[in-house]
């Protein structure tokens, strides 16, 4: 009876460890350039908020023009109010931006719709970064 205990014990730790892994982890990070199409709330029981931005890529699919409108759908974790304000600035005047993101293994619904979290963003006509590199807009 006691191996039994001992083993399920060892089981539950690591089950608990696995979740907690694909919970917190970050598979990668990286930048898109576009243009932010959308930044909005929603959700019927958890609201989230989440983006769109079209990338604008270039490639051989259409025989018309080589220009591929693309989609990139992230979501912004809560608290992050001055990166919200930041994205709706850069949507509202149509300027294109690096949008600096990570990428987690799973998706819940009360932290986002999407795998993919933006960190912070930089407009590509300016000079200015919208923000420091080294620090990442500070959550409310």
């Amino acid at each position: 009876m006691k191996t039994i205990k001992k083993v399920l014990l060892v089981i539950v730790i690591v089950g608990l460890g696995i979740l907690a892994f694909l919970y917190f982890g970050k598979y990668s990070e990286g930048t898109r350039a576009g243009i932010i199409m959308k930044v909005s709330k929603k959700g019927a029981i958890f609201k989230t908020w989440e983006g769109q931005m079209n990338l604008e890529t270039f490639g051989a699919i259409s025989k018309s023009s080589n220009l591929v409108n693309e989609t990139f759908t992230f979501s912004i974790e809560k608290g992050n109010a001055g990166l919200i304000e930041s994205l709706n600035d850069a949507a509202l005047s149509g300027q294109r931006i690096n949008l600096h993101y990570y990428e987690r293994y799973m998706k819940v619904p009360w932290r986002g719709d999407t795998k993919y979290f933006a960190t912070g963003l930089e407009r590509l006509n300016s000079s200015q970064p919208i923000e420091d590199k080294e620090k990442k807009f500070p959550r409310n």
